[in-house]
């Protein structure tokens, strides 16, 4: 059987995989127990049943979603990117910020664990 994110993935053009396949990689290092599932037609991770982050590949962009306390926590880093409620655009002609991916991340874990957070 086919994994749902796996079938997203292969959708998108060549030059965009690997940065959705870069993303996904982050997400199951640092939280490997996280449900992952297709959610609102995007790749969405659950950690003990809470939404931890999705992604999607827009056309020019890369957009992450750490609603709303990822964002709220890390505004300062993500002030030179586009963003919308709970959302944010990393631009595919800049370089992905994978170490700032990393940090929500794990900010997000540790929230939805019960841990202090970062």
């Amino acid at each position: 059987m086919t994994n749902p994110v796996d079938e997203y993935i292969m959708k998108q053009s060549e030059d965009i995989r690997p940065v959705l396949e870069r993303v996904r990689a982050i997400i199951r290092r640092i939280a490997p127990d996280a449900q992952e599932q297709l959610s609102y037609g995007m790749p969405g991770y659950k950690l003990n049943g809470k939404p931890l982050v999705y992604f999607a590949a827009q056309k020019k962009h890369l957009g992450f979603y750490a609603t709303p306390s990822g964002h709220e926590k890390f505004a300062d880093k993500l002030s030179s990117y586009k963003q919308g409620k709970g959302s944010v655009q990393f631009p595919f002609n800049r370089e992905i910020p994978y170490d700032l991916i990393e940090e929500i991340v794990e900010f997000r874990k540790q929230e939805n664990t019960g841990r202090s957070a970062v």
